[in-house]
């Protein structure tokens, strides 16, 4: 086969070169469906139209025109009105939105949502492709009609002339999700294979370009049919690497894009609050690819806490030049994969400034494993406060929420099992208290029930690759101690271990547990004449640990894992609800 014949073969393969997609710019399609009942405002909104960007008045008059004959706008008089918000494009081209942050306000809501786009690039992660092909409809707001009663609300001002939208507007609170759900359900009637859609974006994927091809041509034929239009130039594919969401993908993979890194990093230090708050927009999207991020870009939020005057230092400055740096040479992720061979790892931190973690997927023969995701997050309020025990806990408890959303292996509240390898320091020597310091002891901890009060407790075995946490309202603080005791037992009995290692910062229920509870059975679960604390509680507690070879320790900090075959650290956490 001669050169130009391999040449012809590719183009041929390209989704681009189906018949019926357009060539113009400005294309525009009309769905097939009823014109739209969409929720009308409460009140009526009016605004004068502002100043605009004088490079945008031209572009922005053309647009107007060329809507109008397309009977995308017509001219009205309306009470409403709303003012032009032009926006100008990275390809060049100008975007005709309107204000309507104040309409949006006085809108009654839609129960109907967009999916969540950290949700989408999990489950294309998951699918670990080979080719990938994406579809760009033309104007989809534009396509989509509107109800003649519904009209009047959209109304803007342009050189004097009124206008309003026959179609669906873009800057509008719900349009997004209209769209949405107007295209699903078009590829819904039309049967079109497995894809991922986020609002007029549309994904195929497969592990041979001829199947993408394949999956490609229907959706396009089942979005031209419904009417909508398609410009060649939004249709790419089939690739091994494309961009989706903004971001790049490959072999399951999703990668910052090398044109965003140039971008990124070619910025200039910011002058202001408001260039400051831009620089970090532009790289929060990229967080789960960079390390310890939180920690890194402290200090740059620090300058733009409306408190503070702006000042950029030397903390500021190295904070800028290590997140750029960071960006520069962040890793792939993905993809995820699944198996009975493959296991799943969390490293997790807690440092002086906030707490870290990561997620990794090792295979045999790997020796790290590929990378999932990094999170962090500095500590908050009272956290900043917690012994390095609890903020080990509460960086692994975060890290298993994470790790289980990342990987789909459980939920929030049976996160899973996991190895969690923790980077913490060795603690002190343990301590004991003698019988002469039970009655204070006991005495302390006795406090009054808060019935509005919340409270979490959680218990986390290094060893054994467990983690679980529970949470309600009411009762003392004492008794989220006692449920995180509860979740210890329970996952002893579950996972039917000969015994159990309890570490606990907690002096109550050390000593409970040493000595307390034959001395509260005996007494029939009384002291002084007066039923104890939570004694239905303490009951199970007994019971349980009477078919359970148990060993407790107090712990200041942590205690090393070798001390312990099968150990698990318990913390608990009380919350005053706000004022």
């Amino acid at each position: 086969m001669y050169p130009d014949a391999i040449k012809r073969q590719k183009t041929s393969d390209n989704l681009n070169t189906l018949p019926g997609l357009s060539d113009d710019s400005c294309a525009v399609g009309l769905l097939r469906v009823e014109e739209q009942q969409v929720p009308i405002a409460t009140t009526t909104v009016h605004h004068r139209q502002y100043c605009t960007d004088r490079d945008s008045v031209i572009p922005i008059h053309e647009m107007i025109r060329k809507l109008e004959s397309q009977g995308v706008v017509s001219k009205v008089r309306s009470p409403f009105n709303s003012p032009i918000w032009p926006v100008h494009k990275s390809s060049g081209e100008w975007r005709l939105t309107v204000d309507y942050r104040a309409l949006n306000e006085v809108t009654p809501p839609l129960s109907a949502a967009v999916p969540d786009m950290l949700e989408l690039q999990y489950e294309l992660e998951s699918k670990a492709a080979k080719w990938y092909a994406t579809i760009d409809i033309a104007n989809a707001f534009f396509s989509i009609p509107l109800a003649a009663d519904c009209r009047a609300k959209f109304a803007f001002t342009w050189k004097g002339v009124q206008y309003t939208w026959n179609r669906l507007p873009q800057g509008w609170k719900h349009s997004p999700t209209i769209c949405h759900g107007l295209i699903q359900a078009a590829l819904e009637k039309g049967e079109a294979p497995e894809h991922l859609q986020y609002i007029d974006d549309i994904i195929v994927w497969g592990n041979t370009a001829g199947e993408v091809f394949k999956k490609g041509e229907k959706i396009i034929q089942i979005l031209l049919k419904a009417g909508f239009a398609i410009k060649r130039s939004k249709v790419k594919g089939p690739a091994q690497e494309i961009q989706f969401l903004g971001v790049k993908w490959q072999d399951g993979r999703r990668q910052i894009p090398t044109e965003v890194i140039n971008k990124i990093t070619a910025m200039s230090p910011p002058t202001s609050k408001k260039e400051t708050q831009a620089f970090l927009g532009a790289i929060g999207f990229w967080r789960m690819h960079i390390p310890e991020y939180s920690q890194i870009v402290s200090p740059l939020y620090l300058v733009t806490r409306k408190k503070n005057d702006f000042h950029w230092g030397p903390e500021q400055q190295q904070a800028f030049a290590q997140i750029k740096q960071e960006i520069a040479h962040a890793v792939a992720l993905g993809p995820v994969r699944t198996g009975p061979d493959v296991k799943n790892v969390l490293y997790s931190a807690a440092g002086n400034n906030g707490l870290s973690w990561s997620l990794w997927q090792k295979v045999p023969g790997e020796t790290r494993g590929r990378p999932l995701g990094f999170w962090s997050q500095r500590y908050r309020g009272s956290k900043a406060n917690y012994t390095p025990t609890k903020k080990e806990i509460l960086a692994a408890y975060e890290g298993v929420q994470a790790a289980s959303e990342r990987t789909r292996i459980g939920n929030p509240n049976r996160p899973g099992i996991l190895e969690i390898i923790t980077n913490w320091p060795e603690g002190e020597t343990l301590d004991y208290k003698v019988d002469e310091e039970e009655e204070e002891e006991e005495e302390e901890e006795e406090e009054v029930t808060r019935t509005n009060w919340k409270w979490k407790a959680a218990v986390w075995s290094p060893t054994r690759r467990v983690a679980q946490a529970t949470e309600g309202q009411g009762g003392s603080s004492q008794v989220a101690e006692l449920k995180a005791i509860q979740l210890a037992l329970d996952i002893a009995e579950r996972e039917k271990w000969p015994r159990l290692y309890l570490y606990t910062d907690s002096w109550m229920v050390a000593n409970a547990l040493w000595g307390w509870l034959n001395r509260w059975k005996k007494a029939n679960w009384q002291r002084r004449g007066k039923p104890i604390w939570a004694a239905e509680i303490w009951q199970d507690i007994a019971a349980r640990v009477e078919k359970l070879t148990v060993k407790v320790r107090h712990v200041d900090a942590h205690v090393s894992k070798s001390r312990a075959n099968e150990s698990i650290t318990t913390t608990s956490r009380w919350t005053k609800p706000p004022k």
